[in-house]
């Protein structure tokens, strides 16, 4: 099958600027351990509905982050930690979709770009407070089930669940692999949203495998620039940069 069969539109130039979207988008999570789902739908998003960007997304998000979840000794020990988050996502995902429907239409654009501005914001400026642990399951449901709204709403899974787990006062390890589990679960509950209102089909899925390897190409180029760069300068410009497309893709939306 001729791969731009598999896009929509079915361009050259909307294939090479798909593949350049998500080589990028794997070399910011090779770097900083976040920003894949978030760099491909804020940019992909200027060039096709939010409902196809978002289900471009689903595989290489999914690969990239189970890679990202190892260890896997100490999987179920963090997993245990943030088990009622990951109930809140799957349960805020899929009543969301089926609530909201794909993300389509001027207020998705609206919604991802105040969630890139907030996320942003937050990666800028944040400071997290510690969570009781006696109020982690609580917090930590409703925090995932707000997530999978937003997840739902825009194809972005980082606001709040990022901020929650950067509260928990997990070590580096255990805060990246929290992350991998929480990104992982989040693609799988997004995918079955998708599917549930028709929003990823044999067609899409294809398309999301095709965009597995320079996702993979991205991420490994990242993985080799964190070890060359300052991790907290790049995340810096990340963070700017993020905001000032996340400032567009709202002001388009309330324009459109």
């Amino acid at each position: 099958m001729n791969p731009l069969d598999l896009l929509p539109g079915g361009t050259p130039a909307l294939l090479a600027a798909t593949v350049a979207v998500f080589v990028l988008a794997g070399v910011v999570k090779g770097v900083v351990g976040l920003g894949l789902p978030t760099i491909s739908m804020a940019m992909l998003a200027l060039v096709m509905a939010p409902a196809q960007a978002a289900a471009l997304l689903i595989v290489p998000s999914l690969i990239t982050n189970l890679w990202q979840a190892r260890p896997w000794p100490t999987l179920l020990q963090v997993f245990r930690r943030i088990a009622a988050m990951q109930a809140g996502i799957c349960a805020g995902t899929i009543a969301g979709a089926l609530w909201l429907g794909a993300p389509s239409g001027q207020w998705a654009s609206v919604c991802l770009g105040l969630a890139l501005v907030a996320y942003a914001a937050w990666g800028l400026f944040g400071s997290p407070p510690t969570v009781p642990a006696r109020h982690e399951g609580v917090l930590g449901a409703a925090v995932g089930a707000i997530t999978g709204v937003i997840t739902a709403a825009t194809g972005v899974f980082v606001i709040p669940a990022v901020p929650y787990l950067q509260a928990l006062n997990l070590d580096k390890d255990q805060l990246i692999q929290a992350m991998g589990i929480s990104f992982t679960v989040s693609t799988v509950a997004l995918a079955a949203g998708l599917w549930l209102n028709g929003g990823y089909g044999a067609s899409a899925a294809g398309a999301s495998i095709l965009m597995l390897l320079p996702a993979l190409a991205g991420m490994a180029l990242g993985q080799w620039l964190r070890g060359k760069l300052s991790a907290r300068t790049f995340k810096l410009c990340f963070m700017i940069s993020l905001a000032l497309l996340g400032a567009y893709q709202a002001a388009r939306g309330l324009a459109g």
